[in-house]
């Protein structure tokens, strides 16, 4: 076990700080073997359980501090205990920075441990120079939440093993590197000094040291400058004092991503302007991928087999060659193929949707689904009002042709999210009174799936029609839903964000529904000034849904229950439903008459998955080697453990 250090004080040494009177826990090491597929390769990734260093002790027990004990133990332990489960949004407490700080030691003692101990053709029994760290170790900060690891490198080879500033700052620069997640200003963690001082002192005072050196680097390349010196700051001094992890993370990493194309555009043109503009030669994109494994091969045997008859199953391994499938789209015979695997899936999961939740679907219907976390950028809003515009429609003509829609919205929000808690309720409310109502049947059902995760989307996603990804064009940072049921032959309806531009790409404009307003369209909207009651006053299908929320009409038991949605869409928007609204649901239209075309619509899905090539993260995983840490990617295949040995020599 390695022990892992809080609180205290520092001690000044003639090179560096002691850190003493610190609080220990230890950190246990729990290995998961990691198997590739078909190359008889195990990796292994390990995690990290905090320990109490206070074991029970009988004298405890005896003087009667039994209780004491305990709660010392499982205050110690509580570290590893939950995984804090926001998503893109920031909460600033001290268990969630000790949980941050604890991985993060852990795993560099770990990382140090391993390359003092291995010789890479050095002669000495333990390795002293870390010279040679940087070429061995690549560390890849996802997001800011271990970005702690710089502080801690820091200290580590300036406290512990001796080596000046200088050279400390070169080797954790040159190892570390940063991937990018989000835009939202709220997803951005920005710890206080104050809890950092508390909890970490020595990590604090590192800080300092670094945004120092780094300002004297800005005041050399833009002399005078002073209000790009306030911008660019590792510590924000506005309000109370807060250092921002990703200004810390760029500063000190040789390489920086988005996770696509649009998302790393941003990031050079907007939120890290300042830092591009003096380090341009960091800045790269890796466009997400998806593994193939398990998001086509294991969810959907089915669409695997149909795929491999044709075209081999290379495919698994080297994604790209799903473009060969161009060739079947006019078959008759893959097409019905294609359509009968679609179908089965439909039935598996409407079987499913029966016995869950008791509401009977037509698997004839379209399956229209969004499934992702809750989060006002996401729109589950917009979708929301599609339905209850669709709903308006079937109840104002109820003998009118419609296209049936089994509309199916699923994922978790936030613990303390309340708007996103409302969003669900509102969806569920919706969906209660759409599926009792016999005037609309079965041309419309509504499904909020509980408890959303890997295994139900496993499920899900093969099934799906419609694959709705309607982000505010410049919110979204890539995605990677979108690609799963792309690769599924599902055909989306999305705006251009994210990895969509790029699905955009590679599939062409006749095989998705684009609709919406652009990035630059965005802007012009919030330099314009946004204003949702226009779309109120101008649109009546969209006033009578909104009326219908405001007054009760979904949830007559508490009229005021969605009181608080309304007023966040006709005043306090940051994601502008209204102005896409019109948009949608004309592509939406769209959708619908396409669909009433088979033959159409399974040579668009046939032409999707011919497309979804390049998002594989193979793909993603090869470039982050060649490009970030430096690593050439193997395709090599070890022989298995039972071949002879002479086999293995050849195959060496």
């Amino acid at each position: 076990m390695l022990p892992v250090h809080f609180y205290g004080r520092l001690v000044k040494r003639e090179r560096g700080y002691d850190w003493v009177d610190t609080q220990i826990v230890f950190a246990m090491p729990y290995d998961s073997p990691v198997p590739g597929f078909g190359n008889n390769v195990v990796n292994t990734m390990r995690l990290w359980s905090a320990k109490s260093p206070n074991s029970f002790n009988l004298q405890f027990f005896n003087d009667g501090d039994y209780i004491q004990a305990v709660l010392d133990r499982n205050y110690a332990e509580n570290i590893s205990r939950v995984l804090y489960p926001n998503d893109n949004f920031f909460e600033g407490k001290e268990l969630r920075l000790k949980q941050e700080y604890f991985l993060v030691a852990a795993t560099l003692q770990d990382i140090i441990r391993r390359f003092k101990s291995s010789k890479f053709g050095c002669r000495d029994p333990v390795r002293t120079s870390f010279d040679a760290f940087p070429e061995k170790v690549a560390i890849q900060l996802n997001d800011t939440h271990p970005s702690l690891a710089i502080p801690e490198l820091m200290r580590i080879l300036i406290d512990v093993e001796g080596l000046p500033w200088d050279r400390a700052w070169d080797i954790t620069i040159n190892t570390c590197a940063y991937t990018n997640h989000t835009v939202l200003p709220e997803a951005l963690e920005r710890w206080p000094t104050s809890l950092l001082e508390h909890i970490l002192p020595r990590h604090l005072q590192i800080i300092y040291d670094i945004n120092y050196h780094h300002l004297q680097n800005v005041a050399k390349c833009y002399p005078g400058d002073v209000d790009r010196m306030r911008r660019m700051s590792l510590v924000e001094e506005e309000g109370e004092k807060r250092v921002n992890m990703a200004f810390l993370s760029i500063v000190c990493s040789h390489a920086i991503n988005g996770v696509a194309a649009i998302h790393s555009d941003i990031l050079k043109a907007d939120i890290f302007k300042d830092f591009y503009e003096m380090y341009p030669e960091r800045f790269q994109n890796k466009t997400n991928g998806i593994t193939p494994r398990r998001w086509l091969l294991l969810c959907n045997p089915a669409l695997a087999d149909a795929i491999s008859e044709k075209i081999g199953d290379s495919w698994a391994t080297h994604l790209d060659h799903l473009s060969k499938l161009e060739e079947f789209v006019n078959d008759p015979g893959f097409l019905r193929t294609i359509q009968s695997v679609k179908q089965e899936n439909k039935l598996k999961l409407a079987s499913l949707i029966k016995h869950d939740y008791g509401v009977s679907i037509n698997p004839a219907s379209m399956y229209d689904i969004q499934v992702k976390r809750i989060h006002e950028y996401k729109r589950q809003l917009l979708n929301c009002l599609h339905i209850i515009t669709l709903y308006n429609r079937i109840k104002k003509n109820p003998s009118a042709p419609f296209v049936p829609r089994t509309i199916m919205v699923g994922g978790k929000a936030a613990p303390g999210y309340h708007m996103a808690k409302k969003i669900i309720r509102l969806i569920c409310a919706v969906g209660r009174l759409v599926n009792n109502d016999p005037i609309v049947g079965d041309k419309l059902k509504v499904i909020y799936l509980e408890n959303y995760r890997v295994t139900l989307a496993e499920k899900i996603i093969p099934a799906a029609d419609l694959s709705e990804q309607i982000s505010t064009a410049g919110t979204e940072a890539s995605g990677t839903g979108n690609m799963k049921f792309m690769l599924n032959g599902a055909l989306t309806i999305g705006t251009l964000d994210g990895a969509n531009v790029e699905m955009l790409e590679e599939a062409g404009d006749k095989n998705m529904f684009i609709f919406g307003m652009t990035v630059e369209e965005v802007e012009e909207l919030k330099r314009k000034g946004y204003n949702a009651w226009d779309y109120y006053n101008k649109i009546p299908e969209l006033k009578q849904c909104v009326d219908q929320i405001q007054n009760g009409f979904f949830s007559p038991q508490d009229p005021n229950l969605f009181k608080d949605i309304v007023n966040v869409l006709l005043n306090h928007d940051r994601f502008f439903l209204f102005a896409d609204y019109e948009a949608y649901i004309k592509c939406q239209d769209e959708v619908a008459k396409v669909y009433t075309n088979p033959t159409a619509w399974t040579k668009m899905a046939i032409r999707n998955i011919a497309a979804s090539g390049k998002f594989s993260s193979d793909r993603t995983i090869a470039e982050y080697a060649r490009e970030i840490w430096g690593v050439e990617p193997s395709w090599e295949k070890l022989p298995a453990p039972h071949e002879p040995r002479e086999i293995q020599d050849d195959a060496k």
